[in-house]
């Protein structure tokens, strides 16, 4: 598991040190520009206590929300039934998309907060489709349902756009990131204000050593990760990423919460296993991301069959 890496990370300095000769100093200046120093400092910060975080894992679990019941064009009785299956199932938090028709937005929103009650989280998602101004004017009615975040109010590189969206509708929080595609972006969002939730995705940036920095920044700036899992194989991975986060960085559960998303889970040979409305700690090897050779055949383009008609 990935909660292994602050280790190697700290062994890869050290040895990095231990190969230099003895008349090169090391330039702790340029050390603190890069922020190894500081990186290094949070990750030690929590080494003593990571062993009771990790068995808090393994017999809890980590927090996930679902955006199955919330999908647009599902009909008022779906939306019902899906709602109630998954607070049967442990769910807490609820996510719903939105942007499409304002009044349709309003009526489902009412519809969700009814069956979930006050006290379960209901999240927003607009996938980028509202400019700035409509963005406030948006949520300034839908404010109304008491919603957590709404997630890519706007395009996801308008890192001011993001920050002026953030100071009009607080205290609903904004969240973004499953299209930001390296930590400069997310450094330019956090330097902003621009958000409250930071939502890295595993494959849009450019892999581990990119989320790395990212979830160091994010514990820096005080700004919980709370992963984007809406794709293929994305809980697969994504589950990785916020262990190791809680455990050797953050050392916080405080509004930190995995996207989960049922389907297509049945083409990886080490699915995610979810209880209780949490994702349960993987215990075998890897990234958990190894798909089966018969879906992998199956959906092979063109020659597979999924593409034979």
């Amino acid at each position: 598991m990935l909660a292994t890496f602050d280790a190697q990370l700290f062994q890869g300095v050290q040895a990095f040190h231990a190969e230099q000769p003895e008349q090169v100093p090391i330039d702790e200046e340029r050390l603190v520009e890069k922020g190894v120093i500081h990186a290094l400092e949070i990750l030690r910060r929590q080494e003593a206590t990571k062993p009771k975080r990790e068995a808090e894992m393994r017999e809890r679990g980590y927090p996930a929300y679902t955006t199955s019941a919330g999908w647009l064009g599902y009909s008022d009785e779906k939306t019902r039934r899906l709602v109630r299956e998954g607070i049967a199932k442990g769910w807490t938090h609820f996510k719903m998309k939105v942007g499409r028709d304002l009044d349709d937005d309003v009526r489902r929103a009412r519809l969700i907060r009814e069956e979930i009650g006050p006290e379960r989280k209901l999240m927003m998602d607009a996938n980028q489709v509202w400019d700035v101004d409509q963005a406030i004017d948006w949520m300034k009615e839908l404010a109304a349902f008491d919603p957590h975040w709404i997630e890519e109010p706007t395009s996801p590189d308008d890192v001011l756009g993001h920050a002026k969206i953030a100071r009009a509708i607080a205290p609903i929080g904004v969240a973004t990131g499953e299209h930001c595609q390296n930590r400069v972006v997310f450094k330019q969002l956090l330097q902003a204000n621009a958000i409250s939730f930071c939502q890295i995705d595993s494959c849009r940036l450019g892999g581990v050593n990119e989320v790395l920095a990212v979830l160091l920044m994010a514990a820096k700036f005080g700004v919980p990760v709370c992963p984007h899992a809406g794709g293929v194989g994305l809980c697969e991975y994504v589950q990785h990423l916020s262990l190791f986060d809680y455990i050797a960085v953050s050392a916080s559960l405080e509004n930190r919460i995995v996207e989960y998303v049922d389907h297509l889970h049945e083409h990886f040979i080490f699915p995610v296993v979810m209880k209780n409305g949490r994702y349960v700690p993987p215990l075998d090897p890897g990234y958990s991301i190894e798909m089966k050779p018969e879906s992998l055949d199956y959906y092979e383009f063109p020659n597979g069959a999924a593409w034979k008609g």
